[in-house]
């Protein structure tokens, strides 16, 4: 039997339930929004945060994760607690830790759990996160790849339900055009910070910064360049 992608594991993480040792539980009792506030988290959800990159909603949005509007089994507080911390939740997944306020986590778990039909319920907290993988190889397949390709070829089974194609690392020509410091930005705080696409998730909240130098060092062996001169 052949192991599942490392891209895929995302797509199963709203949809597993897995046992792990805990130490509290997550209590979240959903409020019925206003018009408003729902045509608001559905704007913040296309426009603004990068869920959209990986999931679908009302047929927009990437397939590597579920569709956030079909109907789930899933509690209400575990959809809370899987946007607030998705490695704690599902070690291994492909999803990121999206920094938000309290307000507006608060606002888009209500709005999925109206949409998706989520059951009232606490939901058990594993007491800690397991370590992401340690080899940045295998830290590009589970958080990359998805979008970018295995090889960096921009070709990942996701580009093509993205209104803007995943950067090409292996584009000498394109990537000799960024410095260090601008992949390192755009790794760790994503796409809509730096003015691009909304879609691409950041990851400062998920890796840490050795780890996303490393995958800056990993671009620049795919590309086989270096930053332009005046970043040396």
């Amino acid at each position: 039997m052949s192991r599942p992608r490392p891209y895929v594991l995302v797509g199963i993480a709203l949809l597993a339930c897995g046992s792990a040792r805990t130490v509290h539980t997550q209590a979240f009792t959903p409020r019925t929004l206003s018009p408003f506030a729902a045509e608001k988290a559905r704007t913040l959800l296309r426009e603004r945060l990068p869920c959209l990159g990986c999931h679908q909603l009302d047929g927009e949005g990437g397939r590597l994760g579920p569709d956030l509007a079909a109907s789930s089994s899933a509690s209400a507080a575990f959809v809370y607690a899987m946007i607030r911390d998705p490695q704690r939740m599902r070690p291994g997944s492909a999803m990121p830790r999206i920094p938000m306020s309290p307000e507006t986590l608060e606002l888009v778990a209500n709005y999925l759990v109206a949409r998706r039909g989520s059951p009232a319920g606490d939901r058990a907290i594993p007491s800690s996160r397991d370590s992401e993988p340690r080899d940045t190889h295998a830290i590009y397949l589970t958080f990359c790849a998805g979008c970018h390709g295995t090889a960096g070829r921009g070709d990942g089974p996701n580009a093509k339900f993205l209104p803007v194609r995943p950067a090409v690392h292996v584009d000498g020509k394109a990537m000799s055009e960024r410095s260090d410091d601008m992949l390192f930005d755009a790794i760790a705080a994503g796409g809509y910070v730096l003015g691009r696409s909304n879609r691409m998730p950041g990851f400062g909240a998920t890796l840490t910064a050795a780890k996303i130098r490393g995958l800056v060092r990993y671009i620049r062996e795919l590309c086989r360049c270096e930053g332009p001169a005046w970043s040396q």
